[in-house]
């Protein structure tokens, strides 16, 4: 079914949907989709839910995550992604747009919208991809604040608490932070930009019985590990937000070089997703089938005058 019929809509809300695949057995594998076309590849491929990366929400816009967006412009890349897929989404939250109201109205906003899951960082503004060096907390008090005020906002939407505090405060301090983030509501743990196995199976041994989030982004801190091999680990979900705009910008980059060069597309259409594939994603031909008013498209060849 797509979107436009009514029978397409699942009555069970996205977050009940996320929570019960966060509590299924093995892990949840959560790839990054930055717009509605990736959303629908990516369910096509298998997956059960999404995640949405603040970084590659930014970078699609042309700009760098620095926590400049808006509520409202996330917002309306979580409805063409849940509008398309259908799948429970795991929205980046940043740092909630603000205090303790703002971070309610971004629940509200992201729920309403059709989110399943969102997460909360403890930097404070200007933040910096968890990655990057010198990144500044909010206290922990501050961040435990908002994540009692998600969580009263929230009907059915799963809040992860994210904590950027391994780099600076080490893992004792992540830990603390972490218990207090669960002691104020939050449903799961995000440990971002452990460095190696032993401190991502440290944290997981000194948060039992939790829900916790592994972040497998390229050209980062972390090492490459598998999906199984964070389940071993004692990890619980895990995403890979900016993978899908890193591949197409790379292809998007070699395209325009080849048309600067050549002043054609021709050496690069072999690389490219025919009309027939683009067409199926898209289930253009359920959407005709809906008004008997359009002719039944067919698909242009070579031979066709």
């Amino acid at each position: 079914m797509i979107w436009l019929e009514g029978t397409s809509h699942n009555p069970v809300p996205a977050g009940r949907r996320f929570r019960e695949l966060l509590n299924a057995p093995g892990i949840l594998q959560l790839p990054g989709a930055h717009n509605g076309q990736a959303a629908l590849q990516a369910k096509d491929a298998g997956f059960d839910a999404l995640y949405l990366s603040g970084a590659a929400m930014t970078a699609s816009m042309g700009l760098p995550d620095l926590g400049i967006i808006t509520v409202d412009e996330v917002a309306f890349f979580v409805r063409q992604i849940v509008r398309s897929s259908g799948l429970p989404l795991l929205v980046d939250g940043d740092t909630g747009y603000g205090e303790t109201l703002n971070v309610m109205n971004m629940v509200r906003t992201f729920e309403d919208a059709g989110a399943g899951a969102v997460h909360l960082e403890d930097q404070i503004l200007p933040k910096k991809c968890g990655h990057l060096n010198n990144k500044k907390l909010a206290t922990p008090q501050d961040m435990a604040m908002k994540v009692h005020a998600a969580k009263k906002a929230a009907r059915d939407l799963v809040i992860v608490a994210r904590t950027d505090a391994a780099a600076s405060e080490g893992m004792d301090g992540a830990v603390a932070r972490a218990k207090l983030y669960i002691e104020a509501g939050a449903d799961a743990i995000f440990p971002e930009a452990l460095t190696t196995e032993e401190m991502f199976r440290e944290f997981a041994k000194r948060m039992p019985g939790v829900k916790l989030l592994a972040n497998m982004t390229e050209f980062g801190r972390t090492p490459f590990y598998t999906a199984s091999e964070f389940a071993d680990m004692g990890y619980s979900m895990i995403i890979w937000p900016v993978s899908s705009l890193r591949i197409a910008n790379k292809a998007q980059e070699k395209l325009y070089r080849t048309i600067a060069r050549d002043g054609s597309t021709e050496a690069v259409v072999g690389e490219m997703q025919t009309r027939e594939e683009l067409y199926k994603t898209l289930r253009y031909h359920e959407y005709e089938s809906l008004d008997q008013t359009i002719v039944a498209t067919v698909l242009p060849t070579l031979d066709t005058p």
